[in-house]
């Protein structure tokens, strides 16, 4: 509910510059991404998950609140801080929950449907903004401030009723690994921990490279909110089109997942990858209102292709009694680059300083590029399975 319209908020109610819409939604990202890292070790270091995961929502749902209060786009990157730092701490921990829930051959489907049943929430949160905004404003062109605070208050029920659900429901699958780091918890340095890498294997390192690489020109999605409401679609619009697109990756995640663990998790990635090249330099060249509605089902179908696909590659690269550790990592490594990424996509957009930017294609032309790029890394150079040794 308050993500989809939080681009709006920040350009329509607080009047930010697009380069600040960037650099509020890169420091969230980069955030989030660096506390997976030492949330990842945490869960393997002492066989938990279900604890860090349930903490992790807790956090997000806290923060919440302190939207309603938000006057200037820094309260907003504050607020968003600290949502995206409960998204740290609960991500790694919650896909190992996952994977060690699941068996290898049908990885692919258990993340394809924990990211079909995610976008479906998403699919219901819209449909209260829809009622939510039609009820506040009407269908203007603009987002009114009062429309924002509103859905801030509605989207407090189910974040909390998710944290209650999730520590009600949820069960840790104990490991003979798990067991042993559990018993030396008490010995355990929270404050130096020894995040080791290395062990990972080349094959994840290379993936790591190419995710990085495609990261890069993957500017936050904040960006085709923008590029929607500046072909001329209004906040309703903009609101239906998203609920659209979430539909399409709704509808993809789950039989996407199934896939790779027939045809392999590698292929299902190029594919993506080469969808999200085209999407996007189809959302550099959009002229109409029509070519970014057909543009944003194309981008949920490449979005359900991968999300599943690349977690369960990366679960199928590493050791099974690293594998928070290598989620965590893969986070952080291309989560660092998601505040240069979405800076430079606002800049390139609309320039800093006396600077002008090239203009609100520029941004999409330079991610296609990235994306294809990445693609040809990833078909060259990371393999389909882990390595049968690991270097220690």
């Amino acid at each position: 509910m308050v993500l989809n319209v939080l681009p709006l908020f920040l350009a329509n109610v607080l009047g930010v510059r697009v380069w600040a819409v960037g650099a509020v939604e890169g420091l969230a990202d980069t955030t989030a991404s660096i506390v997976k890292l030492y949330s990842g070790w945490l869960s393997d270091r002492f066989g938990t998950r279900k604890w860090l995961a349930v903490s992790g929502y807790a956090i997000s749902s806290l923060a919440k609140p302190f939207y309603l209060i938000a006057t200037s786009w820094t309260h907003v990157a504050g607020i968003r801080w600290g949502d995206r730092v409960g998204k740290g701490v609960r991500t790694a921990p919650r896909d190992a929950l996952l994977a060690d829930s699941s068996a290898p051959e049908r990885r692919g489907l258990v993340f394809g449907l924990h990211r079909a049943a995610d976008t479906a929430g998403a699919v219901l949160g819209l449909l209260i903004t829809i009622w939510v905004v039609d009820r506040v404003q009407g269908g203007g062109l603009l987002l009114e401030a009062e429309a924002f605070r509103s859905l801030v208050l509605w989207s407090l029920l189910p974040a909390f009723a998710a944290v209650l659900l999730l520590a009600a429901g949820a069960s840790d699958i104990q490991k003979p690994a798990q067991a042993t780091a559990k018993r030396s918890e008490q010995t355990a340095d929270l404050s130096r921990p020894q995040i080791r890498l290395r062990g990972l294997g080349r094959g994840f390192g290379w993936f790591v490279v190419c995710s990085v690489l495609f990261e890069l020109g993957n500017s936050a999605d904040a960006f085709l909110v923008l590029r929607a409401q500046e072909r001329g679609l209004s906040v309703i619009d903009v609101l239906w089109v998203l609920l659209a697109f979430n539909v399409v990756y709704t509808l993809v995640s789950a039989p996407a997942g199934a896939l790779s663990d027939r045809l392999g998790r590698k292929g299902m990635i190029l594919a993506g990858w080469a969808i999200y090249a085209l999407c996007y330099a189809g959302f550099a060249t959009a002229t109409t209102a029509g070519h970014v509605i057909g543009l944003y089902l194309v981008y949920g179908a490449y979005h359900g292709l991968v999300a599943g696909a690349a977690k369960a590659l990366v679960a199928d690269l590493v050791p099974s009694h690293l594998v928070a550790l290598a989620f965590g990592g893969y986070a952080a490594a291309v989560g660092i680059v998601s505040l240069p990424a979405s800076v430079l996509a606002g800049v390139l957009w609309e320039g800093f300083g006396a600077w002008e930017g090239f203009g609100a294609w520029a941004p999409f032309a330079f991610g296609a590029a990235t994306a294809t790029l990445a693609a040809v890394l990833l078909m060259l150079f990371v393999p389909s399975h882990g390595e049968d040794e690991v270097a220690g």
